[in-house]
């Protein structure tokens, strides 16, 4: 793979690489015009996708951080993007763009204060993994086999203005509204910022390892804060095949759904018993290993569940809550899906969009146990995303809905339900950890 010599770092230097994007984002527009002289209009719209998606995704590996980032997290929702979008931006969850040999040695300097090789035994400069906000090196120390994550040069110091140039376009694709919609992107700086920093990773993954140590099957590599710095980290390393990979060969439904259970109820402990989730459920922080033991990596993004938006959420998953009308639309306001300022068919609408939408996901709560591998289950997810998306009464409304607490909760069922459905999990026992 190509590797990378130089990251633009500054503001202008950004902005350039974001407008230069958007220029060959208008140059597909005028080829989509001329297709659907020659194509049918599915054909035409299918190129222009392709086309927007691969130009997109190509300016933002470049720039590498929280725009990289921000395609990462919408490649999770496969309801929200055509596909040709969610299959180039999944490539930011573990496969862009390395660094080259010399601007990682000279990037672990200015972090380290050291070369490399004057910290570690042996130290492969060329990148194993890169991602988002970071690469990963193989290296060993006194024996041991470790990864060491390096965190792009520039990445914290963007993530605001980067931010910023990203609104206008999030701001029309969820049409979000109104005076109080800063709360949502304060909600998504606050997160990336705590992802770049590297010391609080560490200290989430050692709690999050021992707290979840009794879960079956359940595998965390063992960091090492002493080879570690706030844009540093150094772990085991860990042997196995990302998620993606062994769901695209595996036929053994035994080792699907034991790697299913193993996923739910850490997710599900996570949830329910500490109240703080692993909020980046995507199949690069998931690696499997030959005796089908799940390996859980990356907590740089872990999101706490206050008690006075965890207790009315779940109660809304209850079937017999959604069957009561009162105390189902006391719940929304509670989340601040409803308003006391709406008008009467804003709340009319939203009452019945939520109603028809956790009917849906929270089916799983249903159920003693459930089969994630149901095509039609998740047909009808899409089915409903597609359909909202394309609706211009929820145009015409104010889009700015509910609790900022929805924008990682909601992407870590999203991402989770999509991890579940790609292993093909069968017989999911729903409530193993579920301690109220």
């Amino acid at each position: 793979m190509k590797t990378i010599d130089s990251i633009p770092t500054s503001k202008i230097q950004r902005a350039s690489k974001l407008i230069q994007t958007g220029a060959k984002v208008g140059v597909n527009y005028i080829k989509y015009y001329g297709d659907k002289i020659t194509k049918t209009e599915a054909e035409a719209k299918e190129n222009l996708n392709i086309n927007n998606a691969s130009d997109i995704y190509d300016g933002l590996k470049q720039m590498k951080g929280s725009a990289l980032k921000v395609a990462q997290m919408l490649s999770m929702d496969k309801s929200i993007l055509p596909r040709a979008y969610v299959e180039k931006f999944s490539l930011a969850q573990f496969s862009v763009p390395p660094l080259s040999p010399p601007l990682v040695n000279k990037t672990f300097k200015n972090y380290f204060g050291k070369q490399p090789n004057e910290i570690f035994d042996t130290f492969n400069a060329t990148s194993i993994n890169a991602a988002s906000i970071g690469q990963v090196h193989q290296a060993s120390k006194d024996g041991k086999n470790l990864a060491v994550k390096i965190q792009y040069p520039g990445v914290a110091e963007s993530i605001s203005s980067d931010l910023a140039m990203v609104k206008p376009i999030a701001i029309k694709m969820f049409n979000i509204k109104g005076k109080d919609s800063d709360k949502y992107f304060k909600e998504v700086e606050d997160k990336l910022i705590e992802e770049t920093n590297y010391i609080n990773e560490v200290k989430q993954s050692i709690e999050m390892a021992e707290a979840c140590a009794t879960i079956p099957n359940l595998i965390f590599p063992k960091y090492y804060p002493e080879w570690s710095s706030e844009k540093i980290i150094t772990m085991d390393w860990m042997t196995g095949e990302h998620l993606s990979e062994f769901t695209a060969h595996n036929t053994d439904a035994e080792k699907s759904n034991i790697l299913g259970q193993t996923l739910w109820d850490f997710y599900m402990f996570q949830m329910h018993n500490l109240r703080k989730v692993h909020a980046d459920p995507h199949p690069g922080n998931f690696l499997i290993t030959k005796d089908t033991k799940l390996i859980a990596l990356d907590f740089g993004c872990i999101k706490e569940v206050p008690n006075d938006f965890y207790v009315p959420y779940f109660e809304l998953a209850k079937k017999e809550n959604l069957a009561n009308p009162e105390f189902f639309k006391s719940k929304l306001y509670e989340l601040e899906i409803l308003r006391t300022d709406d008008s009467k068919e804003e709340t009319e609408f939203f009452t019945d969009m939520f109603h028809e939408l956790l009917s849906l996901f929270a089916r799983p709560f249903h159920v003693e146990e459930f089969d994630f591998s149901d095509d039609e289950f998740f047909g009808q997810i899409a089915d409903l995303g597609e359909r909202y998306s394309k609706s211009t009464e929820l145009r015409n409304m104010n889009g700015n809905r509910g609790s900022k607490h929805f924008i990682y909760i909601n992407r870590t069922f999203f991402g989770l339900y999509n991890l579940m459905h790609d292993l093909k999990a069968k017989n999911v026992k729903i409530n193993n950890f579920i301690k109220y």
